[in-house]
């Protein structure tokens, strides 16, 4: 059977994976998807409702059995009644990206973007983390006026004025800071703890646990190897930066990557209650269509197999 695995540079490790042949090396017979190439769904409005594009291609024809993303997306899956198995998590990754208005915009705090444009990647960790900073000054997100924006275009258009404060994230968000004075007004770091996060069906789960304990593995030698060597995986960013017809700083993609953290751990009552909280505020602020209980896609066997792997990757 193919084992097929999604991938795209937004979840870094997998990224590097998909070009360091040791999956293979495990799983002879797998193969990548790029969710680059999948069809788009839909565009949905950003003020009442998000994406469903990762959790979705775990269960239509020409998708995959397994994907790495932010925090937002499996919570969305749940939320459409997908029956999701969480795999792991990495570390926390509080200095990814912040939220910023540019410094001489006079919008100093979260309380100052009612009826502000407010850019994010929808549907991604950005989205939980401006419906979290909203909320702790008591706003919600009919306050806003959110715009869906690239995560490499959001930066220019917070510089011409289209948006009024932007979630950025490295390694991008280092361009936009070396054309302008920014402004902080949201850190990640005391809000939630933003880490990467993988899932797959839970009938794969159950069906396949050799494939997923040796995908596991591959992940957890990977990401080592970036830790060793990050300039040779930024490589692999700017290499397909560049075949996409476009261009990437190679200091900045290594910059960012020796800034995170990588290897997989198993998830914990932290992080579930993180996952809780948002899936809670999301459906409260109308952009989930039904409550769900996140622990509900927890399969404890998958927690002994990565906690398995983390330790021999620490020896």
């Amino acid at each position: 059977m193919t084992i097929r695995v999604g991938y795209f540079p937004n979840n870094n490790s997998l990224f590097v994976l998909r070009h360091t042949g040791l999956l293979e090396e495990r799983l002879p017979d797998v193969e990548w998807v790029d969710l680059r190439d999948l069809p788009a769904s839909p565009t949905v409005d950003p003020r009442t409702a998000l994406p469903s594009l990762h959790s979705d291609w775990l269960f239509e024809t020409g998708g995959y059995d397994i994907i790495g993303t932010g925090f937002t997306p499996p919570i969305t899956g749940l939320g459409q009644g997908r029956d999701l198995a969480y795999i792991g998590i990495s570390g926390p990754r509080v200095e990814n990206g912040r939220l910023v208005s540019l410094a001489d915009s006079g919008i100093r705090t979260a309380a100052d973007l009612r009826g502000k444009r407010v850019g994010i990647a929808h549907g991604s960790w950005q989205t939980t983390l401006v419906l979290l900073a909203l909320d702790r000054v008591g706003l919600t997100w009919s306050d806003i006026v959110p715009v869906d924006v690239d995560v490499n275009a959001g930066g220019a258009a917070l510089l011409t004025g289209e948006l009024d404060a932007w979630v950025g994230a490295y390694p991008g968000l280092a361009g936009v800071e070396a054309q302008a004075r920014l402004h902080t007004l949201v850190d990640t770091d005391g809000l939630f703890s933003h880490p990467s996060l993988w899932f797959t069906r839970r009938e794969f789960a159950e069906n396949h646990r050799a494939e997923l304990e040796a995908i596991v593995a591959a992940l957890q030698e990977s990401d080592a190897a970036i830790v060793a060597d990050p300039r040779a995986a930024a490589r692999y960013f700017v290499d397909d930066a560049e075949r996409r017809g476009g261009t990437a700083d190679p200091d900045r993609w290594e910059d960012a990557l020796r800034g995170r953290p990588f290897g997989i751990g198993p998830v914990t009552d932290e992080f579930l209650d993180e996952q809780q909280r948002a899936a809670d505020l999301l459906h409260a602020n109308g952009l989930l269509p039904k409550t769900v209980d996140v622990r509900d896609a927890v399969v404890p066997w998958i927690g002994d197999v990565v906690a398995a792997t983390q330790a021999v990757a620490a020896s």
